[in-house]
């Protein structure tokens, strides 16, 4: 079983949810005009300043994921 990677874009300030929840939506319009499935898009609030956006891929996607969409950091999703 392949490991997944969770690739993440951080997003600060008193705007960082909303931010991040736009993102997100981008990220699933890409995926759906790249015809592609992943196991789990989204965005979370960590604290008031703070939110991320984020897609899971597995491992062996990850490149081709990081070079298409920049995220900001990225690591291993259990």
């Amino acid at each position: 079983m392949s490991r997944k990677i969770k690739l993440i874009w951080d997003f600060r300030g008193e705007a960082a949810a909303k931010t991040a929840e736009h993102h997100a939506i981008h990220l699933n319009e890409y995926l759906e005009n790249d015809k592609r499935t992943l196991e789990k898009t989204g965005f979370e609030i960590l604290n008031e300043m703070h939110a991320i956006a984020f897609v899971v891929v597995e491992e062996k996607d990850m490149i081709l994921f990081r070079d298409a969409l920049k995220p900001h950091r990225g690591e291993v999703y259990n």
